[in-house]
This record gives C-alpha cells, structure tokens and sequence, in this order.
C-alpha cells in the first residue's frame, strides 16, 4: 500500500503560488491539500500548477462554517463541492454540517455529497471536527450505523479537545470509527486543545504516543482489507492554533516546521 504525505497550504496563504509549491516540493511532500478558490481562473492556475510539479491534490472546503442557516449552508456546500469537485483531485476533504443542526439535515447533506461524488466520480470523505456533524463521538456514531459507507477523515485532535481527554475510555468508540477512514489528518491535540505547542517536547510524549497509536490501528486496517493507498496530511495550523506570547503575539512554535518534522515522523514509520 502506497503512503502518500500532504502539505497544508492553511497557514501559507500569504506566499505566491510558485514560492509554496517550491517550498513543498523542498520539504520533499507528495501533493497539497488545500481550498480552492471559487473562480475558476484562479482554481485552474492552481491545478495547473501542483499537477505540473509532479504533485497530488486533495481539494478542501472549510468554509461552509460562515453558514449557519441551513438553507445557506447546504446552497454553499452544493457550489463549494461542486468547485472543488472540477479541479479533479484524489478526492474532497469537507466540513460538513452543524453541531447544533438535527440529525435529519445533516443527513440531507451527507446525501447532497454523496450525490454530488456520484455525479462527478470524486470521492467525498468528511472531516471529524469540532462543531460540525462529526463534532463528538457519540454525534458521530449514529451515523456510521445508518451508512456503512460512509467516508471520514480522521482528524482525531478535535475530539480529545471536545471529550477533554486522550480518549482513554473510549478504545471500543474508534474502533467502529477506523473502518470509515479514508485520510488522516496527522496533528497531535490534548485534552484541553487542538494542537499542542511542539509535538516533539518531552512534555506531550503521551499525547503524541496516543495519537501514533490510532494512526497505526487505521493504517493496520487499510493494509488488512487491502487498501492500495493512504493519505495523511500533517496540520498544525497558524495562530491561534499555535500558541501565543501574551501581549506580543508572538507564536511559540513555527507551524509549517512542524509539518515538515511530522511528515518526516510518518515517512520513517509507516514508509520505513
């Protein structure tokens, strides 16, 4: 099975186009992961640009987040999927849902993207985040009971901010989780965040230890059914993902060296 490592391009939006895809193709990345924008001019420079740099794209939408009525948020999740959907990329990572909608609309999504990878032929996973459908274990489950195939991005950092643990107790819940897994996206969080400030510090050893450890049981699992390819992209984010020095506001910790030691991490381990 072939282990294919992303580079964000959350965080770098402020280089050119040329100046980050040389900086991920430095850094030694297999491909992007990234929103693309809704002009299409725009959208095709872009993929233009990574494909002729030998690289892979995985499309992102985020941004459904600005949406909280849900007539808006579907009517923008329909135009951003379909956006991403025209670059043709391995497949679209997607912020789906509200935390606070019924799970009857959020249903109605998860068909609406199911529909729209039906008529496109790209895969449609869906990101585990806070505050979307997927924002808590026990959110999610139903879920996977009612849609054995449905596809899930394993951003696991949310759910121990979320659950305010390392998700010790809660062995039996991901194991009915991993089968659905189709990305990873490989930032270490704690129980009281997201990201931890260096996942190389002594400090938060048990925390990286944990998440290595869910990362293996899923990568396990793919092997075993035969999986021909995994995708993780390593994700720690800018400020205020980063920590930062009151008052100055200076970061503690730069985040795409961060990124470029975990894909390292995970070459060595999963490549090795």
């Amino acid at each position: 099975m072939s282990v294919l490592i992303f580079a964000p391009h959350w965080g770098s939006a402020h280089l050119s186009r040329e100046t980050f895809i040389a900086r991920v193709l430095e850094a030694g990345f297999d491909g992007v992961e990234m929103s693309l924008s809704m002009d299409a001019s725009e959208r095709d420079a872009w993929t233009h640009a990574i494909a002729d740099a030998g690289l892979h794209l995985i499309a992102q939408q985020w941004e459904t987040v600005f949406h909280s009525d849900f007539a808006q948020h579907k009517q923008a999740l329909a135009d951003l999927l379909h956006n991403a959907c025209a670059a043709r990329p391995l497949f679209v990572n997607t912020h789906t849902g509200k935390d606070f909608y019924s799970y009857a609309q959020n249903a109605e999504l998860l068909d609406l993207a199911d529909e729209i990878a039906a008529g496109t032929g790209v895969p449609i996973v869906h990101e585990i985040h806070r505050s979307r459908f997927s924002g808590h274990p026990m959110l999610l489950l139903p879920y996977l009971t009612q849609r054995p195939q449905l596809a899930l991005n394993a951003d696991l950092s949310h759910w121990c901010c979320a659950c305010e643990s390392l998700l010790e107790d809660q062995a039996h819940v991901l194991e009915q989780v991993y089968p659905h897994v189709r990305h990873i996206h490989a930032r270490v969080g704690h129980s009281q965040g997201p990201q931890v400030n260096d996942f190389r510090a002594p400090e938060h050893a048990a925390a990286l230890q944990q998440h290595l450890s869910w990362w293996d049981a899923i990568i396990h699992q793919q092997r075993a059914s035969g999986k021909q390819q995994i995708t993780l992209t390593p994700e720690f984010g800018p400020s205020p993902y980063t920590q930062t020095l009151p008052y100055t506001n200076q970061v503690v910790s730069d985040a795409w060296e961060q990124n470029v030691a975990m894909m390292q991490l995970l070459r060595a381990r999963y490549q090795g």
